[in-house]
């Protein structure tokens, strides 16, 4: 797995494109059969400006998050290749297209009736179309209604609409009864979310940081990029993070950095940080905590299950 860089971190949460390995199991429970199709799926169909006239079935996926999506709907058997990024499930044709430096050439001779992009990087959506293959741009979700947004699309395009519709009510269910049963509390905990051992991280006003605020959760980095001017992604200082003593540590770099509580322990002046001296340093999967598909619901049980732990 490619080593996150903020800005490439940033660019994928929050502008075009969590680039987010170890992956959470899925049962057989959690999504349509491979191969299924919504019953009168009907094409042409369209999304946006983009019109197939019959059901894809050799779709390139560039984007690990979309890559999720398709196979969380049930469209898994329609993808023929994708990314080096792209894991889960385990199963998926992984192949050498980057979608990081998306090459038309190489995207073209996968010979795809859809491709699924994040990014348009180099014009490459411009560039394959001119080759007239489909592509449909899907970045970064911003709110959880993009992602839902999203799956609905891929559900549309690929004959499983209401796969689609099951998935997107799952997760809606999953969201509302996580966050009906949070403890009510007097007063709000304090969490930082660590991005990489360089101290990036994220505020409230990026999609990430969204999630922690439906926990009911205050991020201590929001006063560091107050006028957005960052993007959502600051970078703080060990002296910020220790000074604004927080009740939990996230780390969504375990698995590119091999970050863990003890590495957070041994860091000068963390040792008497709540976060550290209380065992609240929460381990994440750097793929699951920078993604936007389906797994967020797992994501967001990960944090309420930790924050519950502390009595209200």
């Amino acid at each position: 797995m490619l080593r996150r860089t903020p800005r490439l971190f940033a660019a994928t949460l929050a502008v075009a494109a969590l680039a987010l390995g170890a992956c959470a199991e899925k049962s057989s429970d959690d999504a349509p059969a491979a191969g299924a199709s919504s019953a009168g799926a009907a094409f042409p169909a369209t999304v946006g400006k983009l019109t197939l006239e019959k059901r894809p079935e050799k779709i390139v996926s560039l984007s690990p998050t979309a890559t999720e999506m398709l196979f969380a709907i049930g469209a898994g058997k329609q993808v023929t290749a994708v990314d080096d990024q792209s894991n889960f499930p385990a199963d998926v044709p992984k192949s050498d297209l980057s979608g990081f430096t998306p090459n038309a050439e190489a995207i073209a001779g996968k010979s795809p009736d859809l491709v699924v992009l994040a990014n348009d990087t180099n014009k490459i959506v411009e560039q394959l179309t001119a080759l007239k293959i489909p592509v449909l741009l899907n970045p970064a979700a911003t709110t959880l209604d993009d992602t839902y947004r999203q799956i609905t699309d891929l559900g549309t395009l690929t004959g499983h609409a209401g796969e689609a519709a099951d998935v997107t009510k799952r997760m809606k269910d999953d969201i509302a009864k996580l966050v009906a049963d949070l403890p009510k509390r007097a007063g709000k905990l304090t969490y930082f979310h660590e991005l990489g051992p360089e101290l990036y991280t994220a505020t409230s006003k990026t999609y990430i940081g969204s999630l922690y605020t439906m926990v009911g959760l205050e991020n201590i980095a929001d006063a560091s990029d107050a006028d957005g001017k960052q993007g959502g992604y600051p970078q703080l200082s060990q002296e910020v993070i220790v000074k604004a003593d927080p009740d939990f540590v996230f780390l969504a770099d375990t698995k590119c950095c091999k970050q863990s509580a003890e590495t957070v322990k041994a860091r000068a002046g963390w040792a008497g940080v709540t976060a550290v001296k209380n065992n609240q340093v929460v381990a994440l999967d750097d793929d699951v905590a920078s993604r936007w598909g389906p797994r967020v619901v797992e994501l967001l049980r990960v944090i309420v299950d930790a924050t519950a732990k502390v009595p209200a």
